[in-house]
């Protein structure tokens, strides 16, 4: 996240966040006949795994120790594989058999490749 020279947020990060907060919780007041959608949204994974990745993503660009950056890094890789695996589970119900693979194949791609430039390449 953006940090001014007093290790606080900026402005922007301020607004972003508050913008992701105000969208979720649209998406939980449209979404709240379909207990699916609202699963999705309401038990905060995608909207709390979003705040950790960036908490995380913090921590790792601060993290002087190795043992820290690599905790980091681990936590990192399992959110974003997490948040990809939510996404696709939304989205390939809802296309033909072929683009669901096709989208079930891209999620496991984005998650070994991943996987490979965090732990692996380096």
């Amino acid at each position: 996240m953006d940090r001014g020279a007093d290790g606080r947020a900026s402005l922007l990060t301020k607004l972003g966040l508050a913008v992701l907060t105000c969208n979720s919780v649209v998406a939980a007041y449209r979404s709240w006949g379909d207990p699916g959608s609202l699963a999705f949204v309401a038990v905060a994974l995608a909207y709390a795994a979003l705040l950790l990745l960036l908490h995380f993503l913090c921590r790792f660009e601060r993290a002087a120790a190795p043992a820290d950056r690599g905790r980091a890094k681990a936590v990192v890789w399992v959110l974003s594989t997490l948040l990809t695996a939510m996404f696709a589970a939304r989205v390939a119900p809802l296309m033909p058999l072929p683009v669901s693979v096709a989208v079930w194949a891209v999620a496991a791609v984005t998650a070994g490749g991943g996987f490979w430039a965090l732990f692996i390449s380096h």
